[in-house]
């Protein structure tokens, strides 16, 4: 039986690069789709693009130069391949939806006249529950942060607040600028995935922070390079993703929690929105989660910490 080329010992780039022209033009024009007609962000397009290239490899090793000749068999030889060669369960649910989506619009543009990918099925990943801090936990991260800068103090500070009030995403918070806060009614702009604009509440703490940031911390950072962005880095620029971790990390320490992250505040902050007796659909709207079965996780979340709470109190447990 074939075997895919693995792109640890090959990069996706050679790999490219070798393909029958063909298919390379197609990997080529599936990207420009992803990027500019789909919005897709782009990490999914590079994720989706290593997939395509791979599963091109494959087929290309088995003497097909025509997209034509890919079909339902050589997909699953593909993936077949790949487990063998240790591939985790999420890996190939997503190369499963790669190769359906290149499949699909392959199909759609006349490239070919069927579409094998529609009968892949994908291999359900094992989901964990996403971990989550008690309410006391979360205001002992924020209340507890306290950096020897004074004017960094009060940027973390409201990055925390803005964190765990809003459950956006760190990129989200990362990217937005002073023009996204409605601040007459603690409402933000966020833009998240595949550029989908969503405005999300924030509460009266978040408020004091940014109220506390904006007139006595951001100024004394600002500078020809800081353009709207609400939060600034040290130098002036807009604030980094992984400078918004160590944050978070710090603050974990501070408060003598487990190592923490900001996607753990975003899965706090929905778990406590549930647990307050939000509405499913409300908490989805919330996250910007495209699907509803994304958010349903915090439903067993709950449901886990009422198992857990029941089975300590309750004298018939």
């Amino acid at each position: 039986m074939l075997e895919a080329k693995t792109v640890d010992t090959m990069g996706t780039r050679e790999l490219h690069e070798r393909l029958p022209p063909q298919l390379r033009q197609a990997v080529d024009d599936f990207g420009h789709h992803l990027a500019r007609v789909d919005n897709r962000s782009a990490q999914t397009v590079r994720a989706y693009l290593g997939d395509v290239v791979s599963l091109l490899d494959f087929a290309a090793d088995a003497g097909i130069t025509d997209l034509a000749e890919i079909d339902i068999v050589l997909l699953r030889g593909w993936l077949a391949a790949r487990m063998r060669q240790g591939a985790a369960r999420t890996s190939q649910a997503r190369r499963a939806a790669a190769a359906r989506a290149f499949t699909a619009w392959a199909m759609r543009t006349g490239r070919t006249v069927s579409d094998p990918g529609a009968q892949l099925s994908s291999p359900k990943a094992h989901r964990t529950l996403p971990t989550v801090l008690r309410a006391d936990q979360a205001a002992g991260l924020i209340e507890g942060h306290h950096p020897q800068e004074e004017i960094e103090g009060k940027r973390d500070r409201a990055v925390l607040e803005l964190l765990y009030a809003t459950g956006v995403r760190v990129s989200e918070l990362c990217g937005l600028d002073r023009a996204d806060l409605d601040e007459s009614r603690r409402v933000v702009r966020v833009f998240g995935k595949g550029a989908k604009e969503r405005a999300v509440p924030y509460g009266l703490p978040a408020q004091r922070a940014l109220d506390d940031w904006l007139r006595h911390g951001r100024p004394q950072l600002a500078n020809g390079s800081s353009g709207d962005a609400l939060f600034l880095g040290v130098k002036g620029g807009r604030l980094q993703q992984t400078v918004v971790r160590r944050v978070v990390e710090a603050a974990a320490r501070a408060a003598g929690l487990p190592h923490t992250s900001p996607h753990d505040l975003r899965h706090s902050a929905a778990t406590h929105l549930l647990d307050g007796g939000a509405d499913l659909r409300a908490v989805q709207d919330l996250l910007g989660h495209a699907s509803l079965s994304s958010t349903q996780i915090y439903t067993h979340v709950s449901t886990e910490r009422l198992r857990a709470a029941f089975k300590q109190a309750h004298p018939r447990a």
